[in-house]
């Protein structure tokens, strides 16, 4: 039997077990199981490791930047951008760190790109943020990162995100977790009045469906995308990866 499952912490809530049981089912592939692995410290990973049985694991809050030390080798992407989310151990026994959000991420946000989205904003600095910034790299849209303290002298605070900033990012993503459930009301400190029906609301937020931030959006007619999709896409992107030898 292959295991497969998912490192993070307080993750009973994880879209991936459910996803990947799903598909284990409706596929009819029997020779594979998924299971969370909640675990309090990075440390701990170490005796997931010991299982000679798992043969892939996705990577998920906080642990996406933190799990690099403990692997064998990095592929060219998670290097690019320091962060990890999926890890496949191949038949030498080496694990490998992988990030499939970049992919998640790029094929659910480019059907609504048009010439006007030049500039972005990203809420938010952990791992996540680092493959959105690595797509809209890609994809040769602007950004600026926008954090509740100055850690880089090249970060936006909140305090200073006026009109015209709002106006000319269009496209403004959200890879903190405010608003997730059950924390439903909660959403990052924007000045909402000055958007419009040419922004782009991204929340990497599932749960729930609309978040108190895309709310905000759909109030001005915004396009609002939330993170289902790009979870779906991600996950099939490391099914193939794991299955490929």
């Amino acid at each position: 039997m292959r295991k497969f499952g998912l490192i993070g912490k307080n993750i009973s809530y994880s879209f991936s077990q459910n996803y990947f049981s799903n598909k284990f089912s409706s596929e009819a592939i029997i020779d594979a199981s998924y299971e969370n692995f909640d675990i309090p410290n990075i440390e701990d990973v170490l005796s997931i490791f010991e299982s000679t049985e798992i043969v892939g694991l996705n990577v998920t809050i906080p642990y996406k930047e933190t799990i690099i030390p403990y692997l064998d080798k990095l592929h060219k992407k998670a290097h690019k951008i320091g962060a990890v989310n999926t890890i496949k151990r191949t038949k030498k026994g080496e694990l490998v760190g992988y990030n499939t959000d970049c992919y998640g991420f790029k094929k659910s946000l480019k059907p609504h790109v048009r010439p006007i989205h030049k500039h972005a904003l990203i809420l938010g600095t952990g791992g996540a943020s680092k493959a959105i910034a690595f797509t809209l790299d890609e994809l040769g849209i602007s950004y600026k990162f926008v954090s509740r303290t100055r850690e880089n002298p090249e970060y936006l605070t909140y305090n200073e995100l006026k009109e015209a900033t709002i106006s000319k990012h269009l496209i403004i993503i959200n890879c903190t977790p405010l608003g997730t459930f059950p924390n439903i009301t909660d959403a990052p400190n924007l000045p909402y009045e000055f958007l419009t029906k040419d922004h782009i609301l991204y929340d990497l937020i599932y749960n729930p469906e609309e978040t108190q931030f895309l709310k905000y959006g759909n109030l001005k007619n915004a396009t609002t995308i939330n993170g289902l999709q790009m979870l779906k896409f991600q996950a099939e992107k490391a099914w193939r990866i794991w299955n490929t030898y």
